[in-house]
């Protein structure tokens, strides 16, 4: 996988993000503090946030400003699962993964289902569901889609330490099993090392280099904004839309 963003410019209020980057390998990733701009980029790669510039995906172009091309979510062929992972509350696990179901070849709902260990659970409501469980469903639902490449916006977050390895070792078995691209967001160095190869340092809106995962112990994480300073993170957009708009 190659990704390339060129220019690719986006301002809201008092925030101004500008990302120039190119990150190639299986497995690669935004290292950052919080607020610092990667869940933007995110959104902007999968089309979720109107931006100007350019943004390559292995030599196909999702959008180039200067010649007026803007592929929609849809069109992108790239999987998302947000921080907050966004299930559909009135539907059981089975409904929730395959609202990411399409058709023609790849991955069937119960290969995903039983890779992700979810098989006994197919007729769970998500209330019903773990933590981990719940991120697995996430997943599925993306895994179904048969995306090109697959964003995962902080997979570990708020999970206790084995929780974390958990999750990251059933990234490591979907990555083996279905041999999707990964691009994901972390401010843990740790997490990355595990996952990744290239790891793109992100902070105020910018790109500052890229390093290999190995190498983060050289880069330490910026402080997080000054308390009082405008966020750096634009709204998200509602979940029902983009759902709909990637599906």
């Amino acid at each position: 996988m190659k990704l390339m963003l060129e220019g690719v410019t986006l301002a809201q209020g008092a925030f101004k993000a500008r990302y120039d980057l190119a990150l190639e390998g299986p497995a690669v990733a935004l290292f950052g503090p919080s607020g610092s701009g990667k869940t933007t980029l995110l959104e902007a790669v999968a089309g979720l946030r109107r931006c100007t510039g350019r943004i390559l995906l292995d030599g196909r172009t999702l959008q180039d400003s200067g010649r007026g091309i803007w592929l929609p979510p849809r069109e992108r062929g790239i999987g998302y699962v947000p921080q907050d992972l966004a299930l559909f509350p009135h539907l059981d696990v089975e409904a929730n993964l395959g609202y990411g179901l399409t058709g023609g070849g790849g991955p069937d709902l119960g290969a995903v289902a039983e890779a992700l260990g979810l098989s006994k659970r197919l007729k769970a409501g998500p209330e019903r569901l773990s933590g981990g469980e719940r991120r697995r469903v996430a997943l599925g639902r993306a895994l179904l889609a048969r995306p090109a490449l697959l964003l995962l916006d902080e997979p570990c977050a708020n999970l206790d330490v084995g929780l974390r390895r958990q999750v990251a070792a059933l990234l490591r078995r979907m990555h083996r099993a279905f041999g999707v691209p990964l691009l994901l967001v972390s401010h843990d160095p740790a997490e990355l090392r595990s996952l990744c190869g290239d790891v793109a340092l992100i902070d105020g809106g910018r790109c500052s280099g890229v390093v290999t995962a190995r190498g983060l112990a050289a880069h330490p994480i910026p402080a997080a904004r000054r308390p009082g300073a405008p966020p750096r993170r634009l709204p998200v957009p509602a979940v029902a839309p983009w759902l709909e708009a990637m599906c």
